[in-house]
Formats: structure tokens, C-alpha cells, sequence
């Protein structure tokens, strides 16, 4: 493919641009699976979905049929949902427990742990066929980091530890909140469209700029309802907070709250009966974690993206969000809540109500994101003429706020390496 300059990253003019190209270009999209798709590590799925054994879930995966399960025996499999005969969905339910898979189209059924059992008219077979060669196909790497399962297309790709370097720290912040350590995806799933390009969900899940002049009514809801939300002089949102990079594409924004938190800062909206729970969990994670950790948990927001297409805001609860490109303006997303598996019920009825007030398809949040989203996509319709968009801001900087622009100058260096095979010379 010819590619022109996608970005410009110029350290001593303290300039850092993104091509709008990288939107509106069709072709770019088949060169994303090539070497982005098919060689990064993706999240499939949370060990909680497949506790049993049997339990299944499909959902598409980086553009395949995957069925992510547990089979007879305890160990957890992602296999190609597709029939190793004539190709079709083996399994075409969403979710369940099975010992079997059984394609409709000629009845060719598998174990849960992918083996071929049963085909009928086997014997019509040639001598010398074996069916043992024709079971389910399993994706080349599976691992698992604290409960959360990656899938990788590249069988020669660095260790899962080793992709995910600094996005541990805070993938741990998140399993810590559990005094178990057992954190699970909470029943029901969020899924919805937008036309806009895939990458544009990447900058807008860790861009705290736009969360006062786009998401202004939900911090007038917020006033409105007892919680001090004022701007300080001179800054950008109510508090203070940094972004920085986590290595591997991956980065994060981390800042102190101004809001509630389910885990564990009370604030009007959830209810007096909620105040005593959310206490109580403060002093736990105090008494558990020590005194900074602990407050750290409590009194702070995280925004972080896993590249390439792997979400997870730690705010007003916890949401996994994953999205796939359907088209170069059109992608499809997908999200769950998580939280502690043995939190109270009057704990999970304030997580899930502050989940669907700001991050659910009807909240505060995701309707303003996906206008936002879809008409930068319209407007990008005009890049041969205005070619360019800046994502310069904090590049002066030592230490860079959340409303600064690192963690999106992270993705866009690390997608420019793997599209590209150029390195950049910037840092900051």
C-alpha cells in the first residue's frame, strides 16, 4: 500500500500532528488487520463469564466468530466459531452450558474441549481419514492476566506479561478493589453502533479536554444534586489529574475524583442508606491495602486503553468497552460493568445505577460521545483541504495533565510504528 505522512512528530517544535487521512481512507482499514488486528493482543473475555464447567460465550473478535468457554475438564478454550467441514457457526447461541457444539448444517458435533465426536456417515469417508485432524480450531495464543483473557492471531508475539507492561499497575487497581480478588462482569450487555472511525473512540476514552464544554450537563446534574464540581482558576476540570504512557502503545489518565465513587467515596445522589456501605468499604481497603494505596482506589478516576481497542474507565463504576471497525466510518461497540463479585446488594445497586447514569447507551456520557464522535467524522469528510489535526497540547511539559495530550500521542505513535515500521523520535 502507499502510505503519505500520517503523522508529523516534531519534539523541538514542540508539534505533533495526526493526518485526517487516517479516518477517511478506506484502504487503511485492511492494513490495520494486517498488522494491528492480527498481532496485538485483544481482549476476548473475563474469567467470570465462563465459571462453570460448559459455560460459553461467542462475540465477534477482532472480525471472527470466536466461542470463548470452559470446558468439562476446567480449562478455558477460544475457538473459531466455525464448522471444520463447510465453514458454518457452530454455535449460534449468545451465552449458555453445553458438553457439545453441534453444527446445524450437517450435524458435525465437537466436545466443549474441541474434539470431533460424532459425523455423520463417517464411514463414506476415504480409508486413511481421520477425524481427530477435523476438530474446532483454537486461536493460536491465549492468555490471561488476573481474570482477563487476550487472544493473539501471531503465534511468534511477546508473552501477554510482556505486552501489557505498565497496564498491569492498573489492571491490578481494578482487581484490588475486591477483598477476594474476584472480580466479575455483571449480567447484561451494553451494545451499540456509531459512525465514526474506530480510532476516534480511542483518542475520546481517555480525553479529558472535552468533558466540561461536552458532558456539561451531567456536571450541572451533579451541582444540582449536592456535589461540588466548581472549576477551579485556571483549570480545565475540577480537579487535577495526569496522563502518561504505559509502554506498548497503552496509556492512562489518572486523577482525583470529584465525584463519587462506588468504590469508595459517597456523594449525595446514591442515598443516605448507601452512606454506611461505602464507609465501611473505604475502611476495608484502608485496613487491606495500607493507607495509600488503599485512598488511592478511593479518592481516584482511571481512564485506561490497552491498545489497540481495549477500554477500561474506572469512574462512576467500572466499564470494559471494546469496539471493532465494521468500515473506515462505521464501528460496532460492545461493554459491560464490572465490580467485586461479594460486594453487598446495596453496593451493586449504586454501582450499576451510577454505571447506566453516566457510561450507559442512554446516560449523560455515551449519547454526548457519539454525537461528538460522529460529526469529527463528517467533518474529517473535508481532509484533503484541512489535512491536519494538532494533538500537541502539554508537549512543553515535564509531567502532563489529564487534559493534556500524551496518552493520545501514545496510541497514535504506536499505531504509526505497526502501520508504518517508522519510529518517532518524541517522548512526551
Amino acid at each position: 500500500m502507499t502510505c503519505k505522512r500520517f503523522i508529523i512528530d516534531d519534539p523541538e517544535r514542540m508539534l505533533f500532528k495526526v493526518s485526517r487521512s487516517v479516518f477517511t481512507r478506506p484502504e487503511l482499514l485492511e492494513k490495520e488487520k494486517e498488522t494491528i488486528f492480527n498481532q496485538c493482543w485483544i481482549y476476548v473475555g473475563h474469567e467470570s463469564e465462563v465459571t462453570k464447567k460448559g459455560d460459553f460465550v461467542t462475540r465477534n473478535v477482532a472480525g471472527r466468530p470466536i466461542i470463548f468457554n470452559r470446558d468439562s475438564s476446567g480449562r478455558v478454550h477460544a475457538f473459531l466459531n466455525t464448522c471444520s467441514h463447510r465453514g458454518a457457526l457452530v454455535c449460534r447461541e449468545r451465552e449458555g452450558n453445553c458438553k457439545t457444539f453441534r453444527c446445524f448444517y450437517h450435524a458435525w458435533t465437537f466436545s466443549n474441549n474441541g474434539d470431533t465426536i460424532a459425523i455423520p456417515g463417517e464411514d463414506s469417508y476415504p480409508p486413511g481419514w481421520d477425524k481427530s485432524l477435523m476438530g474446532l480450531h483454537s486461536v493460536p495464543r491465549l492468555e490471561s492476566y488476573r481474570g482477563f483473557y487476550f487472544l493473539n492471531f501471531d503465534k511468534h508475539a511477546v508473552s501477554l506479561d510482556e505486552y501489557l507492561a505498565g497496564a498491569k499497575e492498573y489492571l491490578d487497581l481494578i482487581v484490588d478493589q475486591s477483598e477476594t480478588g474476584d472480580m466479575e462482569i455483571i449480567q447484561g450487555t451494553q451494545e451499540y453502533d456509531m459512525k465514526a472511525n474506530w480510532k476516534l473512540l480511542v483518542e475520546n476514552s481517555f480525553d479529558d479536554y472535552h468533558v466540561v464544554p461536552t458532558h456539561i450537563t451531567y456536571l450541572d446534574y451533579l451541582k444540582d444534586s449536592g456535589v461540588e464540581v466548581a472549576l477551579p482558576k485556571g483549570l480545565l476540570m475540577p480537579t487535577h489529574g495526569i496522563g502518561k504512557p504505559l509502554g506498548n502503545g497503552h496509556a492512562v489518565i489518572d486523577n482525583k475524583t470529584y465525584r463519587g465513587r462506588p468504590i469508595a467515596r459517597w456523594m449525595p445522589i446514591y442515598g443516605e442508606d448507601a452512606k454506611p456501605v461505602i464507609e465501611e468499604k473505604r475502611k476495608e481497603l484502608v485496613q487491606r491495602l495500607g493507607e495509600e494505596k488503599g485512598m488511592r482506589i478511593a479518592e481516584t478516576n482511571r481512564n485506561l486503553v490497552i491498545f489497540p481497542n481495549l477500554v477500561i474507565n474506572d469512574g462512576s463504576s467500572i466499564t470494559v468497552r471494546t469496539f471493532y471497525p465494521v468500515s473506515y466510518n462505521h464501528m460496532k461497540v460492545t461493554a459491560w460493568a464490572l465490580g467485586p463479585k461479594e460486594e453487598s446488594p446495596e453496593a451493586r445497586r449504586v454501582r450499576l445505577d451510577s454505571y447506566l447514569t453516566f457510561y450507559g447507551p442512554g446516560g449523560f456520557a455515551t449519547p454526548d460521545d457519539v454525537e461528538a464522535l460522529e460529526v469529527a467524522q463528517q467533518g474529517y469528510e473535508a481532509y484533503q483541504e484541512v489535512e491536519w489535526s494538532d494533538i500537541s497540547r502539554g508537549l512543553h511539559k515535564e509531567e502532563q495533565l489529564n487534559t493534556d495530550e500524551i496518552h493520545l500521542r501514545t496510541f497514535w505513535r504506536r499505531w504509526n510504528e505497526l502501520m508504518t515500521g517508522e519510529t518517532t523520535p518524541g517522548t512526551n
